[in-house]
């Protein structure tokens, strides 16, 4: 008696190709969205220069037309990355400017950059990379320019309120901003001390160097010009 052999009816016959899993296939906004998060931790981690169109087809799963179809090449997507991260930033710096007391403001200033560097480190780090190429929307300087701007305003009522040359809120608005930049840059990598010392420590010194602050600033040193 020949024993009958078990079937599998789930099994592949062995003339047939199994079957590819069917992708499912992106919009044309969602290959964009795709395609920026992509290249955005790619120019993160090596840079513009050291980052191809290749690379950022293989990454996304795409032909290198694709690419080009939706930026125009790597540069064209890059500008898109910076400007969104530029606008990102500016928009979380606007928006937590609220308090009505100087000194918080300093301190919602500086908490505003320092969690944008915690939650979108990899577009700091995109940032305050020198640009390779043109930029219609500025560099970083220009950004942190436009960040004092808000500020200028805030420190040109308190000038006038303490007797001060308001002229002057531009020039310790661009200090201000540009201390909590560069600290910022510094933190970065270190991630020490924590976020909020960190910004306590940056509030003591731009408050109470305000607070002291000559209203006729001397040199006391050689040095007159």
């Amino acid at each position: 008696m020949i024993d009958a052999v078990a079937t599998d009816p789930s099994s592949t016959p062995s003339n047939e190709k199994p079957r590819r899993a069917r992708r499912t296939r992106m919009t044309g906004a969602e290959r964009r969205a795709q395609l920026l998060e992509v290249g955005r931790t790619l120019f993160a981690a090596k840079g513009f220069e050291a980052t191809s169109v290749e690379e950022i087809a293989a990454k996304a799963g795409v032909s290198k037309p694709v690419v080009y179809e939706h930026f125009g090449g790597k540069e064209g997507l890059y500008a898109v990355v910076v400007d969104r991260e530029m606008r990102r930033l500016l928009d979380m710096v606007t928006s937590s400017l609220t308090a009505g007391h100087p000194r918080e403001l300093c301190e919602q200033a500086a908490f505003a950059l320092l969690d944008y560097i915690e939650e979108y480190t990899d577009g700091f780090r995109i940032l305050v990379r020198d640009s390779p190429i043109p930029q219609s929307t500025g560099s970083f300087a220009s950004l942190i320019s436009d960040i004092a701007t808000q500020v200028e305003d805030i420190l040109g009522r308190e000038f006038k309120s303490r007797g001060f040359d308001a002229k002057l809120a531009p020039l310790y608005a661009q200090a201000l901003v540009g201390m909590v930049a560069l600290t910022g840059q510094w933190w970065l990598d270190v991630r020490r001390p924590k976020k909020a010392e960190v910004a306590a420590h940056l509030v003591n010194l731009a408050w109470h160097g305000l607070d002291g602050l000559e209203a006729k600033p001397r040199l006391i040193g050689h040095r007159k010009s």
